[in-house]
């Protein structure tokens, strides 16, 4: 499974811990967001519930009469939108008397001064009304929601999809897959194209809907069949017209042992080199769980990893001297994989990966943990750290996925803080397989694993931090248990701390001042 090392709001951690590019790097269909949180959270715009019977529900009115509507979810006091009256809970049916689809069709159609938008307002109340703005302002909206309109969904049979691979009885969000080219464009979703219709592939070439993030997989059709499904020449073809259209895109390319490795591999990557708009390529491993027999390995061996790394390289070294980047990007497994013993000294410098866009596919992330740690080192935050603990008697056990022990450990214990930050690692008995990132442990997992220290070594003074990526927004982990659920099921101190070691350290230091 892609490595773990996890990030909250800071400038070299581009995005979250990547639990979410552990599931998308399985299914690249699935949007690279927390695997716990509600799909619905991100893509559907949200409906209020039902009104009283005697008055009229704004969201039944909305869907009566409107195929697409779009709910508003905060309006800037003092703004445009502000001014004519629209608030939260209204909803916008049209601009300039075209219905709204999506954030991209308000972007874009809502792109003049002077706009006329169609609305429902709180009370069910249908209308328009002529908004305008100085030039170079916001309107003032903010929206539930990105998608206005069904999430287009996937209706492939990839053989490596993860979301196939899940147990039965987790939340039904868990198993959606959607397949949708504006999650694309606006949150990063890899999608196949394979769904495209005629007018799809207009509305993006007109709209300018690019950069696209699109699964490839492999180029040669009995390939791309036997991988994706019957409808994976679809897929390629229409990411062909869409570069001949100046449509960019970012691939991503999930390798499988024995399907698209080797020959393929080096004919895919032939072929999107050949095409300028492929802006970037990464390959990251399959991952696969227990709860399925068509998976035994991926390359976890280091002769296999490593094999991967040496057939990247010769087009890395051609797009470096020709473009100023490598191109193609290998995800942090195939290096902690190749280099277990030493892996520092293996993984590539910063300068490799540039604005680290790739980030959520589980690239670059040891190497932004690596070098956030040394300035944590030469700031003073780690000493800092470890003086806190030390003064107040505590001890630190920082919960990790097993795929984090090739550059945790070697850091903590090479540093003021050993013994007194000590790496817990768990087995992710959940999911299996080779699914080892700090994101995908789930609660239970994590509470006999807490338990097990406190029945072995019998000290309760011990702090446990459970890094905030294995939450969703509503602080629910993938087992529905909560942060309040492991401290009364194991008897423990827990808290939650950040996934960015400059700010965690700075959160622990805080927590054993407290304590002291």
């Amino acid at each position: 499974m892609t490595l773990l090392s996890g990030t909250d709001a800071h400038p070299s951690y581009p995005g979250d811990d990547i639990a979410r590019a552990a599931v998308r790097a399985a299914d690249p269909s699935r949007a690279p967001f927390d695997p716990a949180a509600s799909f619905d959270a991100l893509a559907l715009a949200a409906r209020p519930a039902a009104s009283p019977a005697c008055a009229p529900d704004p969201a039944a009115v909305a869907a009566a009469a409107f195929p697409t509507h779009a709910l508003i979810q905060r309006v800037e006091p003092g703004s445009p939108a502000d001014d004519v009256g629209l608030h939260a809970g209204c909803y916008i049916t049209s601009v300039d008397g075209s219905p709204l689809r999506d954030v991209i069709d308000w972007r874009w159609l809502a792109s003049d001064d002077v706009v006329e938008l169609g609305y429902v307002d709180t009370e069910g109340d249908a209308g328009t009304v002529e908004v305008e703005r100085d030039p170079g302002t916001d309107w003032g909206i903010e929206f539930e929601g990105l998608v206005f309109d069904d999430v287009i969904q996937c209706r492939n049979a990839c053989t490596f999809c993860f979301m196939h691979q899940l147990p039965r009885g987790m939340r039904p969000s868990l198993y959606l897959r959607d397949d949708d080219f504006r999650l694309s464009f606006l949150v990063g979703t890899f999608v196949t194209l394979t769904n495209l219709a005629a007018e799809d592939e207009a509305r993006i070439i007109e709209q300018r809907i690019t950069p696209l993030h699109v699964s490839l997989q492999a180029t040669t059709p009995e390939v791309r069949r036997r991988m994706i499904g019957r409808r994976a020449q679809h897929g390629i073809e229409a990411l062909d017209r869409l570069l001949d259209a100046g449509i960019e895109a970012h691939a991503q390319i999930v390798l499988v042992p024995g399907q698209n490795d080797g020959d393929e591999l080096t004919s895919t990557l032939t072929w999107c080199y050949e095409r300028p708009g492929i802006l970037t390529v990464g390959v990251v491993p399959l991952g696969y769980t227990r709860f399925q027999k068509r998976f035994e390995r991926s390359f976890e061996g280091p002769d296999d990893a490593r094999a991967l790394l040496e057939d990247i390289a010769p087009f890395q070294r051609r797009a470096q001297a020709e473009r100023g980047t490598p191109w193609v990007f290998a995800a942090d497994e195939f290096y902690a994989n190749a280099f277990a013993d030493n892996l520092a000294a293996h993984v590539p410098p910063a300068a490799h990966y540039g604005s680290f866009s790739l980030f959520e596919d589980g690239i670059g992330i040891i190497r932004s943990f690596l070098d956030d740690w040394q300035r944590a080192c030469a700031d003073g935050a780690v000493e800092a750290c470890a003086r806190a603990l030390r003064a107040s008697g505590t001890r630190a056990l920082l919960v990790a996925g097993c795929a984090q022990r090739g550059f945790l450990t070697p850091s903590v214990e090479s540093s003021a803080l050993h013994g007194l930050l000590v790496p817990l690692y768990v087995e992710n008995e959940y999911f299996g397989g080779n699914v080892n990132v700090t994101g995908l442990l789930v609660g239970a997992d994590v509470s006999a694993r807490i338990k097990d220290v406190l029945e072995q070594e019998g000290c309760c003074d011990d702090l446990f931090l459970l890094p905030r990526v294995m939450f969703n927004d509503h602080g629910v982990m993938l087992d529905d248990l909560t942060l309040d659920d492991v401290a009364r099921m194991t008897g423990a101190r827990v808290r939650m701390v950040s996934c960015s070691p400059i700010d965690y350290l700075r959160e622990i230091e805080h927590l054993a001042r407290c304590r002291a």
